[in-house]
């Protein structure tokens, strides 16, 4: 069969339809994906872009509907059926073994044997290494396969799932969210291997929010809203504007309001601070700066060079070597966790899953994680569910935050967008001095993540102190009033937003001397 452009038709997809408890995920998608294409799947958090293509690499069974790959009905029981059909997904998650090396993660399962004295099963580690050296370079991957992977950035990270499917000989590769990680000079390296990919006669299938990666990479987009296939688009003759209307069900103003406003006194100080990582690494040095009354100070940087450490080190996560963190004029030194946190600190971490939330818990649980031990969630050491009901159903309604069983829903069965709104929520509402956000928006679509910009803006003109970490330069620029860049875990520069480019700040973070 052909598609567009008259090319072969690779993924056909027809009536699928998926329902979990409470939420009817896919409803009758039907969908036609051509050899060479790049196919952007784009929808407001909770839309079924990630089912759906579950589904396609066999991690979910439809309830309904037929899955044709290369004109051929088939039917996958698990993953490894896809892989068996060349289908290969990089989930927003990586599946990773930190100890092992980048071969070792990507030949898991697929290990080629060599016979020690002709008889002794080895694992032949030196043909791997030699041939992901091959693809690396045949494909622009730039990845060392004999470094661990504990020691790889985000982006190589990334870069080792995509070698772990094509080294499973796969060319139909799904992505999703496949930049929420990654600095501006990294998403422009995997654009071009993207490109690269499409090049050498790969399918490439990406979930995302942005539509702007949307414009500059896709061919076309199939925008799913509320589990419904609502349209699909030839991205060329399509404005961003028309997408974003077709994925909410309105026009969308993201216009961002920051007018100018005094500060006040000092909320934070950071007085020469250095942290120290495992085996002596300097992972802060002398980094001294300071968060004002109704100030967004943004501290910028790639990947690993020591933001997220200053914001554990204030939090109390890490251990401070050397150096005074004040809150309000209070050194925190001592202070556990709790303690700083009834000080006035709220905090949203960059890694949702692991330290944002306990996902084996209900969202009105976790809703309550930093309360729950006062008034009216408990009394005497007694928790008060109807109180987590009712405070789980203000913060839902507020923050449209989509669950399928509302506050009694698990947080793991949540997509990751309406897990990060659910921080988020609860971190605001707690009316703290200081709030934190690393990476606030990462996973987000652009209506939630217009809606949090408008939230942080909230808090700023109330007057809280607000410490901004983000990997997206845009975001930073749109709602900083001060700019911290952070090479190598010294801050190279700090200055007004207004005094500093785009350009200044990327080169900045590249460790360039201006």
């Amino acid at each position: 069969m052909e598609g567009t452009a008259g090319r072969p038709v690779v993924v056909e997809l027809s009536g699928i339809r998926k329902q979990f408890p409470g939420v009817l995920a896919n409803d009758d998608i039907s969908l036609q994906i051509c050899q060479g294409e790049i196919f952007a799947i784009l929808g407001e958090n909770g839309a079924g872009k990630t089912t759906l293509m579950n589904i396609l690499f066999g991690l979910y069974r439809p309830d309904e509907g037929e899955i044709r790959i290369r004109g051929e009905k088939v039917e996958f029981n698990s993953p490894r059926d896809a892989t068996a059909l060349r289908i290969g997904m990089v989930h927003q998650h990586f599946k990773l073994v930190e100890n092992y090396t980048v071969t070792q993660n990507i030949i898991l399962g697929l290990e080629p044997v060599k016979r020690w004295l002709g008889f002794f099963p080895l694992v032949n580690e030196k043909e791997a290494n030699s041939e992901i050296a091959r693809l690396s370079d045949h494909y622009g991957l730039k990845v060392d396969p004999r470094l661990p992977v504990s020691q790889a950035s985000v982006s190589v990270q990334q870069r080792i799932e995509i070698l772990k499917m094509l080294y499973r000989k796969a060319d139909i590769l799904i992505l999703d969210e496949p930049t929420a990680m990654l600095a501006p000079q990294e998403i422009e390296h995997l654009i071009g291997v993207i490109h690269e990919l499409r090049k050498h006669g790969n399918t490439v299938i990406l979930i995302t929010h942005k539509l702007d990666e949307i414009k500059r990479l896709a061919d076309r987009c199939a925008v799913l809203r509320r589990g419904k296939l609502i349209d699909v688009f030839d991205v060329a003759t399509t404005d961003t504007a028309q997408m974003a209307a077709t994925m909410v069900g309105q026009a969308v103003d993201l216009e961002i309001d920051k007018p100018d406003q005094p500060f006040g006194d000092p909320v934070l100080e950071i007085e020469h601070l250095t942290v120290m990582q495992e085996k002596n690494v300097t992972a802060v040095r002398d980094v001294s700066f300071s968060v004002r009354s109704g100030e967004v100070v943004a501290l910028a940087g790639v990947a690993g060079n020591g933001q997220v450490e200053i914001v554990q080190a204030i939090y109390g996560q890490m251990k401070v070597s050397s150096g005074r963190i004040t809150l309000n004029g209070r050194d925190l030194s001592g202070l556990s966790i709790r303690a700083r946190i009834r000080e006035g600190i709220s905090y949203v971490p960059e890694d949702r899953q692991k330290t944002g939330l306990v996902v084996d818990m209900s969202l009105s649980e976790n809703l309550a994680l930093k309360t729950y031990g006062q008034a009216p969630f408990s009394k005497r050491r007694v928790l008060n569910k109807s109180a987590f009901k009712r405070h789980a159903g203000k913060l839902i309604a507020s923050y449209d935050i989509r669950s399928g069983s509302g506050e009694a829903t698990i947080v793991h069965s949540m997509s990751g967008g309406n897990q990060q709104k659910a921080i988020v929520a609860r971190e605001i509402d707690l009316n703290n001095q200081l709030i934190m956000f690393v990476q606030p928006t990462r996973g987000l679509d652009i209506a939630a993540r217009t809606h949090i910009h408008r939230q942080i803006m909230e808090e700023r003109a109330k007057g809280h102190a607000i410490l901004l970490v983000s990997l997206e330069l845009d975001e930073i620029m749109e709602l900083a009033d001060t700019i911290g860049v952070l090479y190598n875990g010294a801050l190279r520069k700090i200055a007004p937003a207004d005094q500093l480019t785009v350009e200044e700040v990327g080169k900045l973070m590249l460790g360039v001397e201006l």
